[in-house]
């Protein structure tokens, strides 16, 4: 189930509610000492007789060792269930974007088909940023693309000329330490003034500011930015 970006009031009421039934509560963390993310955010909505399971999901570019680590958070998923236990796997922002739950479900499909599964959306760091500027996300017509910026500068120009030829919305994640150089390339292609930067967004550090008003330098992992090049030609007021 997804968590939502980092506020425990933004879980909706069924991700309450699946969290209430579980018996063991499984979270993705990079290290097993530390608690993750989801777990963090989710940390108001646990109890105290509820068994934890950290699964490790290895922050590496390496594909088997994230290979081998999804197959076995699915075993152990998969053994809990089958010990009688109702598990509720947390995952942050929503479950279907760009998730670790997203590779869980796939490694349980090959480990465990026979598993019954229910996927619980949540809200994602777009929309929540979105919500928290009062920033339309996409209006009519519009087609919004929502991507991780690439770590190439050039291949990130070509996505922002064509959201710019085209007059599209676009959402970037992970923006992170590509902000020293996304933020010139904005500027160099007319499009910093249209775009608002995001970052922590949900957690009590959160900074939601006009992309303009952030230096050039490193940002944290979880930062992104909504772009807006145009607004649609005809508008409800119109």
């Amino acid at each position: 189930m997804g968590v939502g970006p980092g506020d425990p009031e933004l879980i909706t009421v069924a991700g309450q509610r699946a969290i209430a039934a579980a018996t063991v509560v499984a979270y993705p963390v990079a290290v097993i000492e530390r608690l993750g993310m989801a777990a963090q955010i989710a940390e108001p909505w646990l109890q105290p007789v509820q068994k934890r399971l950290p699964l490790l999901f290895p922050m590496v570019q390496e594909a088997e060792p994230r290979q081998q680590a999804w197959q076995q958070a699915a075993i152990a998923v998969a053994a809990e269930v089958t010990a009688g236990e109702r598990v509720v796997f947390l995952c942050e922002g929503d479950c279907s974007l760009f998730a670790s739950s997203s590779y869980l479900l796939l490694a349980l499909k090959a480990e465990a088909p026979e598993l019954a599964v229910r996927v619980i959306p949540g809200i994602t760091a777009a929309s929540a940023t979105a919500a928290a500027a009062c920033w339309p996300l996409a209006l009519q017509g519009e087609q919004l693309q929502v991507v991780p910026l690439p770590d190439e500068p050039d291949q990130a120009r070509l996505l922002l000329l064509d959201a710019r030829e085209q007059k599209q919305p676009m959402v970037l994640l992970k923006v992170g330490r590509r902000w020293r150089w996304l933020r010139p390339l904005l500027e160099q292609l007319d499009l910093l003034e249209c775009a608002l930067y995001g970052e922590r967004v949900g957690w009590p550090d959160q900074l939601i500011l006009p992309a303009a008003a952030v230096a050039a330098d490193e940002r944290p992992y979880f930062s992104l930015v909504l772009l807006r090049p145009a607004w649609p030609a005809v508008l409800p007021w119109a």
